[in-house]
């Protein structure tokens, strides 16, 4: 089910692309946008772990510094079937972790040193679960695809705007016809916003999937339903020093926003829902 509200959600955002082009910039306009959102963001595919490694911190880490993280990796990634990731220490209190990497042979998880020294055997093995089914799942593909889509869809509304107010659209003839005009220009401004909501929604279900999996890796659920109480209850009290882009990829979000309307964007579905979601899992050893 996860699975398939993920391809509703890609499949919603084409869909949005190809009107808002079609609509307002053509096929040529929708073309150069498109073109200039895979360029911009297959570089970010290719890039992207060092981006985030770096912009967090992290620093590679030994077996000998981190016998026990090894340890739970080499078991986990064995079960799994996947090559040893790429180990990473971020020299920060708070608990937190994340994998990046385009594909399982070019995977790198990063924890902080508040998560070593916060979590037990059984709560680290259900956070590295986590990460390891972020990178058997391919979700840096996916993110990078709707990255891709919802990238063109403000592209394209940026470039109605310019011509809106250069008169490149929007005439007298558009104008004598009855809110023309006025329809476009909410369209030029609703169609990034509704490309963002579904690139959260995919990112949503994202996790999600990675619980799942990840409880289904370890062969219960119990280990990560500790960590994450765990992790939402430090998460409110120490600040993490990380880059928004790179925040998104953390198991929990680390800052904890308390704005209005928070929730409505943030990147990670609410802890209490994806608790109750594991807790409900029919998962046997």
């Amino acid at each position: 089910m996860k699975t398939f509200k993920t391809a509703f959600l890609l499949t919603a955002l084409t869909l949005l692309l190809l009107f808002l082009g079609q609509a307002f910039g053509g096929r040529g306009g929708m073309t150069l946008a498109l073109g200039f959102a895979i360029l911009m963001n297959g570089g970010a595919y290719f890039f992207s772990d060092k981006i985030a490694l770096m912009s967090s911190g992290a620093v590679p880490i030994s077996p000998e510094q981190s016998p026990r993280l090894y340890a739970v990796m080499e078991r986990l990634a064995g079960k799994a079937n996947l090559p040893m990731p790429k180990l990473y220490m971020i020299p920060q209190a708070a608990p937190n972790a994340f994998a990046t990497g385009r594909n399982p042979s070019h995977a790198s998880v990063a924890v902080t040193q508040g998560l070593m020294q916060l979590m037990d055997d059984e709560e680290l093995e259900g956070v590295i679960a986590h990460e390891l089914s972020h990178v058997r799942n391919y979700d840096i593909l996916t993110s990078s695809i709707a990255a891709t889509i919802a990238g063109a869809i403000t592209w394209i509304a940026s470039m109605g705007r310019w011509a809106m107010i250069f008169g490149g659209w929007g005439g007298r003839d558009d104008n004598r016809e009855g809110g023309g005009g006025i329809a476009a220009l909410l369209m030029l401004i609703l169609a990034p916003l509704a490309a963002m909501l579904l690139q959260l929604g995919i990112s949503r279900q994202r996790e999600y999937q990675a619980d799942a999996s990840g409880a289904r890796m370890v062969g219960h659920p119990y280990g990560l339903i500790r960590a994450l109480e765990k992790l939402g209850a430090y998460n409110n009290r120490i600040p993490m020093d990380i880059a928004p882009s790179t925040a998104s990829l953390c198991i929990v979000a680390p800052l904890s926003a308390r704005q209005l309307f928070s929730s409505l964007f943030s990147t990670h579905p609410p802890l209490a829902d994806r608790i109750a979601v594991l807790r409900n899992m029919n998962v046997t050893r």
